[in-house]
C-alpha cells in the first residue's frame, strides 16, 4: 500500500489499496484468463450431483452444499473464490449445456455450485436467495424499480448488496444485453492517486433510497459511504441511481458538491474502455463477481417473445467463506426480515406482453423451506 493522503477538504486520509487485484483491459483481454471451462469428467460430476440433490427435494431451498456433492470439482471452485475475493474478481463459468438440462434442473445445478462458493443471501424483502433477472414490465423512471426488473435499456455500473453475486444464463434476447465489468479498485486507486479530495469524499457517508424495501416504520432512505477501507481491504458500494433518489426525501442528506463531483469522476472512468471488459453469456454459461472490486453493468437489448427469444437469468447473491471480517455496514444481518422469508422467485416467460405492461406471468413467491 502507498502512504496514506490527505484529501484537502475533508480531512479523511485515503490510501491505494490491494494493488495486486488491480487490472487493466489490456490484462484481462484474453477471455481464457477469465473464462473457466469445465471438461467432460467434471460436468458428469454435476450432473451426479444434480441427481444426487434432486433424489432428496426438488426444492433448492432443502438442498445445502452437501447435498450437491463435487468431490472432484470441490478444488477447482475454491480456487476460483479465491481469485474471486483476493484476485480478478470475475470469472464466467462455462460448458454446462443448457439443452440437456430443464429450467428446474438448471436452477438447482446453479444453486448447488454457488452452495461451494457461499451461503445464499437474500437480494430483496421477499426473501428472494434464488432471483429473477428479467424484463418484468416495471417503468425504469419508478423510483421503486429495481435493475433486475427492468428490461430493454441499459443499466449503469454498480455494485449489489453482497460478497459475490452470480447470473445464470437461461436465455438471452433476440439482441444486445452484454454483461461488463469495471474494476472498482483500480478505480478507487486511480482516483487516489489522480484527486486525493475526490475519493476522501465518498469515504463520508451517502445516502441510498430504500426503493421501497426499508423495514416497516423506518425512514425511506439509509446511509452509507461508497468507499470503505477496512483492515487494508477495500469495500466499496456504489448504486449512483440510489443515491440520486434518495434525495427526494426532504429529510435525506443533501449531497455534497465535492461527492458529486467524484461520482461524476466515478461514472467517467467505469466507461474509460482501460477500465472495464464486456462479456457475453451465452445460455448454460454462470458468472460471478466480487461486488466490492467490481462493479457491473448491462448493455441495452431487445427481447423478441413471440419467438422465444427473451433475455432470462437467475440471480444468486453469496456470503463467502474467504472473508471472515466485514464492516459493519457490510455484515449480513442474520436476524432481519429478509432472512426470516427466504424464499425462490418464480417468474414464468410468457410470450405476450400482458395488459401492455407486464411481461409474463409472475408466481407468487415459493415458500421457505
Amino acid at each position: 500500500m502507498d502512504d496514506p493522503v490527505a484529501g484537502s477538504q475533508t480531512g479523511t486520509h485515503v490510501e491505494v489499496l490491494e494493488t495486486a487485484a488491480e487490472w487493466r483491459a489490456a490484462d484481462v483481454a484474453d477471455e481464457s484468463v477469465w473464462t473457466e471451462v469445465f471438461g467432460p469428467a467434471e460436468l458428469e460430476e454435476i450432473d451426479g450431483a444434480l441427481r444426487h440433490a434432486l433424489a432428496k427435494s426438488r426444492d433448492v431451498l432443502e438442498i445445502s452444499r452437501g447435498d450437491f456433492p463435487l468431490p472432484t470439482l470441490r478444488p477447482r471452485l475454491e480456487k476460483i473464490e479465491d481469485e474471486l475475493i483476493n484476485g480478478r474478481g470475475f470469472v464466467r463459468l462455462r460448458g454446462i449445456d443448457r439443452g440437456r438440462y430443464s429450467r428446474e434442473e438448471m436452477e438447482m445445478i446453479y444453486w448447488g455450485i454457488g452452495m461451494h462458493l457461499g451461503d445464499p443471501w437474500p437480494q430483496n424483502q421477499y426473501g428472494h436467495v434464488l432471483g429473477d433477472v428479467t424484463d418484468q414490465g416495471v417503468d425504469p423512471a419508478s423510483p421503486e424499480s429495481r435493475g433486475n426488473e427492468i428490461g430493454a435499456v441499459a443499466l449503469p455500473y454498480h455494485s449489489d448488496g453482497s460478497d459475490l453475486v452470480g447470473l445464470l444464463c437461461l436465455q438471452r434476447p433476440r439482441s444486445g444485453g452484454l454483461s461488463t465489468v469495471a474494476n472498482a479498485l483500480a478505480i478507487h486507486n486511480d482516483l487516489v492517486r489522480e484527486s486525493p479530495e475526490l475519493a476522501a469524499a465518498l469515504y463520508e457517508p451517502m445516502p441510498y433510497d430504500f426503493r421501497g424495501a426499508e423495514p416497516k416504520g423506518a425512514r425511506r432512505w439509509y446511509e452509507m459511504p461508497v468507499f470503505t477501507n477496512w483492515k487494508g481491504r477495500l469495500f466499496v458500494r456504489y448504486i449512483r441511481p440510489y443515491i440520486l433518489a434518495s434525495q427526494r426525501f426532504e429529510d435525506a442528506p443533501r449531497i455534497p458538491e465535492l461527492a458529486e463531483r467524484a461520482m461524476r469522476r466515478i461514472d467517467e472512468m467505469t466507461q474509460d474502455p482501460d477500465y472495464n471488459v464486456f462479456m457475453e453469456l451465452l445460455p448454460g454459461d454462470i458468472q460471478f463477481i466480487n461486488n466490492y472490486h467490481v462493479l457491473h453493468a448491462r448493455t441495452a437489448y431487445e427481447d423478441d417473445r413471440a419467438a422465444g427469444l427473451v433475455r432470462h437469468l437467475k440471480r444468486l447473491w453469496l456470503a463467502t467463506d474467504i472473508l471472515e471480517d466485514r464492516p459493519p455496514h457490510f455484515q449480513r444481518n442474520l436476524s432481519s426480515e429478509w432472512e426470516k422469508a427466504r424464499s425462490v422467485s418464480r417468474i414464468e416467460i410468457g410470450k405476450a406482453i400482458d395488459g401492455g405492461s407486464r411481461v409474463g406471468a409472475i408466481a407468487e413467491p415459493a415458500e421457505a423451506g
